[in-house]
C-alpha cells in the first residue's frame, strides 16, 4: 500500500510479526546511522532532548494500570482506542469499537475515525502537538497516549497504533501496549523513527472534568466543540465549564458554558456567565448580542435592546466594517426580535 500525503487518511494495516521484524530492522539501520554521523536528522526531536529536557517532566514514568487488549489482525485501531477509554474506567473492549473505527475494505483505521469514535463515548479526543513533549507531558500525568507509527520496512508501509504508557529515559526507553505484547520496551530512536513516519501523530482521550496536560485553550475548546455534536448535553456543560476554570479569561470558554447553560433552560446561568465574560471582554459583540438574547428570554427587551445598541457601535467603529463583521447579522436577527416583543417596529 503507497502511503497516502493527506496524515488524516492514513490507515493501518500490520500484521505483529511484520512489526517485530521491523522493530529489529530499523533499531539495526538507526545504530549504523549513528555510527556514520547521521542519526540525529533521522530522530531530531530525541536528540533535542538530550540538550533540553521538558520542564516539570519527571525523568521517568509508568501507569502499570493501563488495560490490555491483544491485536487482532489488522485491528490494532480498536484494541488502542479501547485502551485509553478502558483506562478511565469505561466497560468497553475492541470488539465494541471495530464498526466505528475498523474499516474492512482497508484492513484499517483512520486517524479521524479515532478521534470521532471517543467522543460518542463522551470523552475529550485532543490531537497532541507533533512533539516529544507533549507526548512525554501526557504520559507523566498519568494519561495513556494512542500514536500511529509506521512499522514497515524499507520502502514498505505499514501503519499501526500503539498506546505509549511510560518512559524511562535514563535507561533511553518508551514502554507500549502494541500488539500481543503488553509492555513492549522501545528506545527512543527507535520509537521516533517509526512515528516520525506517521507525521508525529498522537491523540488522548480524557473524561471532560480533565484537561490534557498539554493542552492549549484554543486547541482543548475546539475539541470540546466538536465532542458536543455527539456526545451527551451533560459531558459538553462539564467540558466547557472545566475549561472556563482553567481559562477563566478566555471568552470562547465562557461562550461556551453560557451556551450550554441557555440550551439546558438554566438562564440565570447563562447571564451569570455572559457578565462574568463581558466584564473581561467588554467590546466581545458575541457575547454583547448573547447576553441580550437571554435578557429579552428572561422579559428584560429595555436592557437587551441597550446592550445591542452596544453591539452595533463596536461593529460601527473604524476598526470594524459592518459589512465585514461575521457578527452584525446576528445582532441585526436578535434585535429584531427584541423589538417585536417590546410591540416596536424600530
Amino acid at each position: 500500500m503507497q502511503r497516502r500525503r493527506h496524515r488524516a487518511r492514513a490507515l493501518v494495516s500490520p500484521r505483529w510479526s511484520a512489526w517485530q521484524q521491523g522493530v529489529r530492522l530499523v533499531a539495526g539501520a538507526l545504530l549504523l546511522l549513528a555510527g556514520l554521523g547521521g542519526c540525529a536528522s533521522l530522530v531530531p526531536q530525541t536528540m533535542a532532548l538530550r540538550e533540553a529536557w521538558p520542564a516539570g517532566v519527571a525523568r521517568s514514568s509508568e501507569n502499570a494500570a493501563v488495560p490490555f487488549f491483544p491485536q487482532q489482525d489488522y485491528q490494532c485501531g480498536p484494541a488502542a482506542l479501547a485502551t485509553v477509554l478502558a483506562a478511565d474506567g469505561l466497560e468497553v473492549g475492541p470488539d465494541d469499537l471495530v464498526k466505528s473505527v475498523y474499516l474492512p475494505a482497508r484492513q484499517g483505521s483512520l486517524q479521524v475515525e479515532m478521534l470521532a469514535a471517543a467522543r460518542r463515548y463522551g470523552r475529550v479526543s485532543y490531537q497532541l502537538a507533533p512533539r516529544f513533549d507533549a507526548l512525554l507531558q501526557e504520559v507523566a500525568a498519568g494519561n495513556p497516549v494512542v500514536v500511529l507509527q509506521d512499522i514497515g520496512v524499507g520502502p514498505l508501509v505499514n501503519w499501526h497504533y500503539a498506546v505509549v504508557v511510560g518512559f524511562d529515559y535514563p535507561a533511553g526507553e518508551l514502554y507500549l501496549r502494541s500488539g500481543e505484547t503488553r509492555r513492549l520496551a522501545l528506545p527512543f530512536t527507535v520509537f521516533e523513527y517509526s512515528w516520525k513516519r506517521g507525521g508525529y501523530w498522537a491523540m488522548v482521550a480524557l473524561p471532560p472534568q480533565r484537561i490534557p496536560a498539554s493542552a492549549d485553550a484554543a486547541g482543548y475548546l475546539a475539541a470540546v466543540a466538536a465532542m458536543e455534536r455527539v456526545a451527551a448535553p451533560q459531558a459538553a456543560t462539564l467540558a466547557y465549564a472545566t475549561a472556563w476554570r482553567r481559562w477563566p479569561d478566555n471568552a470562547t470558554a465562557g461562550i461556551g458554558l453560557a451556551n450550554r447553560h441557555y440550551a439546558d433552560g438554566a438562564l440565570a446561568q447563562a447571564e451569570a456567565t455572559l457578565r462574568q465574560t463581558l466584564a473581561q471582554h467588554p467590546d466581545a459583540v458575541p457575547v454583547l448580542n448573547n447576553l441580550a438574547q437571554v435578557l429579552s428570554d428572561l422579559g428584560r427587551n429595555d436592557e437587551a435592546l441597550a446592550l445591542l445598541d452596544r453591539a452595533a457601535r463596536v461593529d460601527a467603529s473604524p476598526a470594524v466594517s459592518p459589512a465585514v463583521s461575521p457578527y452584525a447579522a446576528a445582532v441585526r436577527e436578535t434585535r429584531a426580535l427584541v423589538l417585536q416583543r417590546m410591540g416596536r417596529s424600530r
